[in-house]
């Protein structure tokens, strides 16, 4: 297995690495949220874990950028 291949997650185990249900994960996919994903095959859903952390990332600065007061 290939470090690339590591860095891979199918939809269960990326939903267990956000800490989501899987229908969560789902629901997210079928309205254009959450983190990108690719799909291999019209059933294979899988999720690039560098891209899991980048959306997390932004979807922080993003909540931080809300919360700011204005000084």
């Amino acid at each position: 297995m290939t470090s690339n291949d590591r860095d891979r997650l199918r939809a269960v185990e990326a939903a267990r690495y956000l800490r989501v249900s899987r229908s969560t994960l789902a629901k997210w996919r079928m309205k254009g949220e959450g983190p990108p994903h690719h799909h291999c095959g019209p059933r294979l859903v899988y999720y690039d874990k560098h891209e899991i952390d980048a959306w997390r990332a932004d979807c922080d600065r993003q909540s931080r950028t809300r919360h700011t007061k204005p000084q």
